[in-house]
């Protein structure tokens, strides 16, 4: 698939996805870079109250687009987002959760075990 986004940050981004599923044969990582590749206007924003009714406590939760506040978190879930908008990120730390880059998360699970991806 040609890459058609012209955010160097992004491009990056999937780049280091792809190249860290080859190195620990990780299909998650795979996902997720086939996620971010897809055109921007197909890609669908998730509401911390999916973020809640799909997980459970102390969850791993991986959001390919962007978290956006709507709704209510009442768990404690770790969740890794391309963006977070501030009302979602404000809502998820308060819950008792963190906030993570997709990223950051690949550097703390190279493997990525036990993650769910919601989008």
């Amino acid at each position: 698939m040609k890459l058609s986004k012209t955010n160097p940050n992004t491009i990056d981004l999937i780049k280091s996805l792809t190249k860290q599923s080859s190195a620990e044969d990780a299909p998650i990582w795979k996902a997720v870079a086939n996620e971010l590749k897809r055109a921007n206007r197909k890609n669908n924003e998730v509401n911390v109250y999916h973020i809640d009714k799909y997980s459970d406590d102390d969850d791993t939760v991986l959001v390919p687009t962007k978290v956006l506040g709507e709704g209510n978190i009442t768990k404690k879930v770790t969740v890794a987002a391309f963006k977070f908008s501030q009302e979602a990120e404000k809502k998820i730390v308060a819950a008792g959760g963190k906030c993570l880059k997709i990223d950051e998360l690949m550097a703390e699970n190279p493997k990525g075990s036990n993650v769910k991806i919601i989008k």
